[in-house]
């Protein structure tokens, strides 16, 4: 089934699965999509007014933002408006994309002029100071906003462990703008995480741009670990990673990148993505490093100078005491891994780059990373964040 709005609006996933409110609740309310036999709760009385057109078979979606004008779709869709509405309503009938894989390039959608500034964009930010306590990390201060969230999931009354970042938006679109800041001030030791995957989509000829400010104080520890940034085919992404070190602190920050959505069997055929990392120590710049692809170089990104097929690569950094020793210790854990891995020291830090043909085998590897490599560390953030595990 295909929703009306990701059809009337340029930047909609159209693969996307109607939502149901009934379906995400636990409760027994009635909803078709977790029982098909079962009629929906939405297509009756007083709830009749919030389902789509009403009276279709199962699968309704309830949200009032599906309904847009049919004319605004017939400006780009014309000539198939009735069989595109028939598949709507017929359970048993599979969305027919045929013609629509090429949208932004349909002559109709060129000659409009269409950018990413003239349509509706995010501009969350988000903002965590963390200190050392007698009883571990507290929080000192805490901003966010839309549609950036932040949650401190914990057992009991046990102290701060982990944050997590949530983007209530579902993903990020050309034009958005998210920035996010963590502070660890003396004897703070944090793990900060994101909710899910973080998907990347098409762009008109804007990039979402994400900013994130790390700032560990000495004595403190940080892990800055997000899970996987899914950039989807056409998409543009610029995102700056801006790290400040101070003697006597201890920082693990990871960012991995897929490229393109390989079940639905899709190849980054053109796009263009910005990947850029700054790290100062004492205010003093020791590294800074930039991953970049463009329309030109995505059709060759397969050659063995470049990927080489690698469609899922991170890099990870790591600063603290003993750094010689910790080398060796993260170079005989990269030849255990399977995947692509090496390691190197730089200006006080150690890098290491991880590539792999599929996203799995790459999260794969990086848990296996962190398991191996927290337990040298010893107590702290270094680990696989729970939130992964979710």
């Amino acid at each position: 089934m295909i929703q009306l709005r990701n059809l009337t609006r340029l930047n909609g996933n159209m693969s996307q699965r109607t939502c149901c409110r009934y379906f995400r609740r636990t409760t027994g309310l009635a909803c078709c999509k977790r029982n098909p036999r079962r009629n929906h709760r939405d297509r009756g009385d007083s709830n009749r007014g919030q389902a789509m057109l009403g009276t279709s078979g199962p699968g309704i979606a309830i949200s009032t933002t599906t309904i847009m004008s049919w004319k605004r779709a017939e400006r780009f869709f014309q000539n198939k408006p009735m069989n595109l509405c028939k598949s709507m309503f017929d359970v048993a009938a599979e969305p027919d994309l045929t013609g629509y894989s090429n949208l932004f390039d349909s002559p109709k959608v060129l000659a409009a002029n269409l950018s990413d500034k003239d349509l509706q964009r995010a501009d969350g930010s988000g903002r965590i100071v963390l200190s050392g306590s007698e009883k571990g990390t507290r929080i000192m201060d805490v901003f966010q906003r839309s549609p950036i969230r932040i949650m401190f999931p914990r057992t009991g009354g046990g102290a701060v462990e982990e944050a997590v970042l949530i983007n209530t938006a579902g993903g990020i679109a050309g034009g958005d703008r998210l920035e996010c800041s963590v502070t660890a001030l003396a004897d703070a030791s944090i793990a900060v995480t994101s909710q899910a995957a973080e998907k990347v989509y098409r762009a008109l000829n804007e990039p979402a741009r994400i900013a994130t400010k790390l700032k560990v104080c000495e004595a403190a520890k940080l892990a800055w670990l997000p899970q996987e940034t899914i950039v989807f085919n056409w998409a543009r992404l610029s995102r700056e990673t801006e790290i400040d070190l101070s003697s006597g602190a201890e920082l693990l920050a990871l960012e991995w990148l897929v490229l393109g959505r390989a079940a639905h069997g899709e190849n980054m055929v053109g796009g263009h993505i910005t990947d850029s990392w700054r790290v100062k120590k004492d205010g003093r710049l020791i590294w800074t490093d930039t991953f970049r692809a463009t329309d030109e170089t995505f059709p060759h990104l397969h050659r063995r100078a470049l990927l080489s097929n690698r469609r899922a690569i991170a890099t990870l950094i790591y600063f603290g005491p003993d750094l010689d020793t910790r080398l060796e210790s993260v170079r005989e854990i990269a030849s255990s891994l399977e995947c692509d891995c090496a390691a190197t020291s730089v200006g006080g830090l150690i890098i290491v780059r991880f590539a792999a043909n599929v996203s799995s085998n790459l999260g794969l590897a990086l848990r296996s990373f962190l398991q191996q490599f927290g337990r040298e560390l010893g107590p702290g953030p270094f680990r696989v964040p729970k939130m992964w595990s979710c």
